[in-house]
Order: C-alpha cells, then sequence, then structure tokens
C-alpha cells in the first residue's frame, strides 16, 4: 500500500477503524466551512463527517464510486480572466450535492482527480 495522505491523525483512526475488509485508505483531509468536519477516500467510497447537527451529534456518511454522477472544483473567475481556485470541491450522488471546502487548492484538485480516477 501506498502512503497515506492525511492532515489530521485523528481523522485518519476513526476512518481505519470503520474500514471494509479489504478496503483500503488512499486520503483523509481536513476540511473547513460549516458543518463538515473531513472527507476521506478510501478504495471502495468517499466518507464524509458532517458536524452540523444539533447535540454534539454528528454524522458520517459513505458514498459508493459507483453513485457519484459529478464532482466539480469550484471555482471563481478574477478580473483578469484568470482562475482562482476556491479550494472547494461539489459532489453530486442523485438529487444531492456534498461541498467540502478545504486549506488550500491543491487539496481540492487532489481529492477531484482521485474522485475521477476511482469512479471510472
Amino acid at each position: 500500500m501506498t502512503d497515506v495522505v492525511y492532515d489530521n491523525k485523528g481523522q485518519l483512526e476513526q476512518i481505519q477503524d470503520g474500514l471494509l475488509e479489504g478496503e483500503q485508505i488512499i486520503a483523509v483531509y481536513d476540511a473547513i466551512g460549516a458543518g463538515t468536519g473531513f472527507i476521506g477516500l478510501t478504495s471502495r467510497r468517499i466518507i464524509i463527517q458532517d458536524q452540523s447537527y444539533v447535540g454534539q451529534r454528528f454524522a458520517i456518511t459513505s458514498i459508493p464510486y459507483s453513485r457519484v454522477s459529478s464532482v466539480s472544483v469550484v471555482s471563481n473567475k478574477s478580473w483578469a480572466g484568470q482562475f482562482f481556485s476556491s479550494g472547494t470541491i461539489a459532489i453530486a450522488v442523485g438529487t444531492v450535492t456534498y461541498e467540502v471546502e478545504f486549506r488550500g487548492s491543491d487539496k481540492a484538485h487532489h481529492v477531484h482527480n482521485l474522485i475521477l480516477s476511482q469512479a471510472s
């Protein structure tokens, strides 16, 4: 197995605890913004932790790659025509779109490319 890319060891360990037999972690990135705690990518699925529930509750959502209908890198266009990535991706699954914001655009591009490579 190649080295796992991650931001926070606690988040990595949380994903490790929930792995299915034969499943391997590819990357775990800390997310910023309202609600989301982290996103994990494994050999089988996307795992998103949502911390926006009331009463110190949170949800961990597993999304099989086969259910992803699209993935987008969200960016803003500047006045000079140059694109600046906001460090956000949007993952469409049926009628639901999950947005995950990162500290840095490199992580958004890495997650985007990993999802595309796993979904194809």
